[in-house]
């Protein structure tokens, strides 16, 4: 899935409202000032069965002298060669402003599509006041109030219809699995995919944020064949002083999308911290492979207790899904780093792997009938059987008499059990109970 969304426009137009309105999400902070940071800006939407990526630039602001309009124009520059569609936000209270104009020659020049989105349509006063925005020759303009959703479905309406339902992109070896390694700013990243293909294929410094592109090289050596793309770090939005780096997010994020498994990468001195939870958080919820490297362990002082310590304080942070490889490593003295390619491909294996119907029901259902689902109201649920979809990524169905009524702590012991029997480490896994 690669349909993106970025919306840009000038600071406090209500971006990170629109965000939280088209992820159905409260992610993004929304406050009545400028530049207001975010842990995350990253969200994934549907409309009309169309599943999209929703990138919200808004609230990204110098706190120095330096001149905003440039700011701006670099910010925009990269969001319009990364997105597929641009949706330019402004004010109907403010009308156009100079900063609107220099968001809109920029969007003039753009070979993308451009949607521009007049905000604050609150009430019916406010209707035609956006007729002044027509005269930026940008295209239609539509009408809304991000912070109570009129005038939204019309506007997603005419998105969908740039995107394709089915996502048509093609991968560079598309045959082959894709491995990314994705992690903060200065984690090793770079040095990892050097280390592995003997040699500087990407530039490394001790400054966070040199890698700005995502890089794939294709891996085929020891047994191993397969695309390895190296991302752009993903830092928080408040520790972001270069926009470049701000938007390497949404290269990483891509890179997400369209890996199979991600090679997360964690600092060992830091530890698991806030954001690296976030990335966490993306790459479990496009539902692909994980395997956690814990880099730079060989500045760690240790003793025989200190590597079980560590791995059962990532496994309780990273809780629920915590099955999933981790391995201790150094970039520098190249420890380990072959077996996070072979984690990463038994975690590829356990992706694609399919269960005959028939197996799965002769293992699960005696299970489910030795622990069945608590009843509710005086209602007893009883699973008939089980099947696998066809999906990219391990999904189940159940098939009940009341799927209603099955608490989450039931499909967390399903889901548990499901990978106990099947050997589904490092790949989440999606239950549905459907109605039989």
């Amino acid at each position: 899935m690669s349909n993106i969304i970025a919306i840009v426009g000038r600071p406090n137009v209500g971006k990170s409202t629109l965000f939280n309105r088209l992820t159905e999400s409260q992610t993004a902070i929304v406050k009545e000032v400028s530049g207001v940071t975010r842990d995350r800006i990253y969200g994934r939407g549907e409309w009309n069965g169309v599943d999209f990526s929703v990138i919200d630039t808004g609230g990204y602001v110098k706190g120095s002298d330096d001149i905003f309009e440039e700011e701006i124009r670099k910010q925009v520059e990269i969001a319009i060669d990364e997105a597929h569609v641009i949706v330019f936000m402004l004010d109907v209270t403010t009308g156009i402003v100079d900063l609107d104009e220099v968001v809109a020659q920029l969007l003039r020049k753009a070979k993308k599509k451009v949607f521009i989105v007049a905000n604050k349509v609150d009430n019916t006063q406010r209707f035609g006041l956006s007729a002044e925005f027509w005269s930026l020759g940008l295209g239609e303009v539509f009408d809304l109030s991000a912070a109570n959703g009129s005038g939204t479905g019309e506007l997603l309406d005419e998105i969908v219809k740039e995107f394709d339902a089915e996502d048509s992109s093609v991968r560079v070896g598309d045959d082959l699995p894709h491995i990314a390694v994705i992690g903060k700013p200065n984690v090793g990243k770079s040095s990892l995919v050097n280390a592995l293909t003997g040699q500087e294929r990407n530039i490394v410094t001790n400054i966070s944020g040199t890698t700005r592109d995502t890089i794939n090289t294709r891996y085929n050596a020891y047994g191993f064949d397969f695309m390895l793309i190296d991302t752009a770090g993903i830092r928080k939005k408040a520790k972001v002083t270069e926009d470049i780096e701000y938007y390497s997010v949404l290269r990483s994020v891509r890179a997400i999308e369209n890996s199979d498994v991600c090679i997360f990468m964690i600092d060992a001195e830091e530890g698991i911290q806030k954001q690296d939870l976030n990335i966490f958080y993306i790459i479990e919820k496009n539902s692909k492979g994980v395997v956690v490297l814990v880099n730079k362990w060989d500045l760690v002082e240790k003793d025989h207790k200190t590597m079980l310590a560590y791995e059962e304080k990532i496994r309780e942070q990273l809780a629920p899904f915590n099955d999933v490889p981790i391995i201790f490593t150094s970039t520098v003295t190249k420890q380990r780093i072959h077996k996070a390619l072979e984690s990463a491909m038994e975690v590829y294996e356990n992706r694609i792997r399919k269960i005959p119907t028939s197996e799965i029901n002769e293992v699960m259902l005696p299970i489910i009938e030795g622990t069945p689902p608590p009843s509710t109201k005086g209602k007893y649920i009883k699973i008939k059987y089980v099947q696998q979809l066809p999906t990219h990524s391990p999904a189940f169905a159940f098939f009940c008499n009341l799927p209603q009524y099955i608490p989450d702590s039931y499909k967390r012991f399903l889901e548990n059990r499901l990978r106990e029997e099947f050997h589904f480490t490092g790949v989440p896994i999606k239950i549905f109970f459907r109605k039989k």
